[in-house]
């Protein structure tokens, strides 16, 4: 079959590899008929994640047809119409039961690795590096789906690709990041970073009450799509965002704060200089710029979200603010398979149509010409979607 795989940094490659195969009782095996790139796969490209190795095929957002099933899989067929959840998860173990199944504690493993940086593992990710399992990804025209009977979700007949892929990843992981804001009717949100999850936090946080989202980007064409859902819009290299941050809110600050910008923030002085100086000299791994002023804008008992991607550690962290002034910090990869059912659900009710954000669509022999258009933010590119 086709594949995208990671041949270094900046250098991915569409080459043939051998076909997926039933492994365990408990797999699945999908024709990908769409696949997309997600931000965190940018940290892929870009250099940023450990134990990436050469021919690694990458992608954790697809969906597509079941063409075959393991003995032990009895709710899904031949031809059923899936969507796959980025974290791999067993759904028997502790985590599991209590639905925090991005940490779930059986489909990593490698989970070795992962407890010598993060002290334990999370779950395993499709295509994420070996630290995350070493999972095939879906950014090809077949891919093997462990704990089948677990993770993929029925899509309805008459629901498009576009309108269901995002289930995989980006719409819960929005989503989750909102309903980590403990949103109260009148409250006012405010996101950091309008790419394609920051999009699904501000329209999230609209649907669960908010009265004002404000987004923070640098890019026009991404506060433009903010805008038309809805936000507030500030340009960060035109306006001091915690400055606007209080004057739009009477002086008291966002009730909540939503990060979804991750490791490799932008900024402007010194500071963004420093960052960028101390993760040359991998004296810091993430550059924590947007995370910083998230919790310095915060109200005071408010709650900030963290949602973008961080691996590892960061430097001049305020937790003075977090303590000083009674801020929550929630934070975490999406549980992805709790709230597949509600929001596709959503997406029937017409509530929210998930479409809106692809700005290109692209052949899977395309994806490396996908990652750099949204790598470079060139010809507004927001959301790549590849067919296969």
């Amino acid at each position: 079959m086709r594949a995208l795989c990671w041949m270094g940094k900046t250098d991915v490659r569409v080459e043939n590899v051998p076909d997926p195969t039933i492994l365990n009782p408990r797999d699945a095996i999908v024709r990908i008929t769409s696949t997309a790139i997600c931000g965190s796969d940018l940290h892929l490209y870009n250099g940023f994640i450990p134990t990436m190795q050469k021919g690694d095929i990458l992608g954790h957002e697809f969906m597509g047809e079941v063409v075959e099933v393991g003995k032990e899989i009895r709710n899904l067929k031949v031809g059923d119409r899936v969507v796959v959840p980025f974290p791999i998860a067993c759904g028997s173990c502790f985590s599991c039961e209590h639905h925090l199944y991005s940490v779930c504690e059986n489909s990593n493993p490698n989970a070795w690795m992962a407890e010598k940086m993060w002290g334990y593992s999370p779950s395993a990710i499709y295509g994420y590096s070996h630290l995350l399992g070493g999972y095939a990804g879906g950014q090809a025209e077949y891919a093997r789906v462990p704990y089948a009977d677990v993770g993929p979700i029925k899509v309805p007949d008459g629901m498009s690709d576009d309108q269901a892929l995002f289930l995989s990843d980006i719409f819960p992981t929005g989503y989750m990041g909102a309903e980590n804001c403990n949103i109260q009717r009148g409250d006012t949100v405010a996101v950091w970073g309008c790419g394609p999850v920051g999009q699904f936090a501000i329209r999230s946080a609209f649907l669960l009450g908010a009265e004002r989202v404000i987004a923070i980007d640098r890019f026009s064409y991404r506060l433009r799509m903010a805008e038309q859902g809805g936000a507030e819009t500030i340009d960060y290299e035109d306006t001091d965002v915690h400055e606007a941050l209080k004057e739009m809110t009477g002086g008291r600050g966002p009730d909540a704060c939503i990060d979804a910008v991750g490791m490799e923030a932008h900024g402007l002085g010194v500071v963004a200089a420093y960052d960028r100086a101390k993760q040359a000299m991998m004296l810091e791994t993430d550059r924590p710029m947007a995370l910083r002023q998230a919790i310095m804008a915060c109200r005071n008992g408010g709650t900030v979200s963290v949602i973008g991607v961080y691996s590892g550690f960061v430097d001049k962290f305020p937790m003075g603010s977090v303590v000083n002034r009674s801020l929550t910090i929630k934070a975490g990869q999406a549980h992805v398979h709790h709230y597949l059912r509600p929001l596709l659900e959503r997406i029937e009710k017409g509530e929210i149509d998930p479409s809106f954000i692809v700005t290109h669509r692209l052949n899977l022999d395309e994806a490396p010409l996908g990652y750099q258009l949204f790598s470079k933010k060139q010809d507004e590119c927001m959301k790549v979607v590849l067919k296969t």
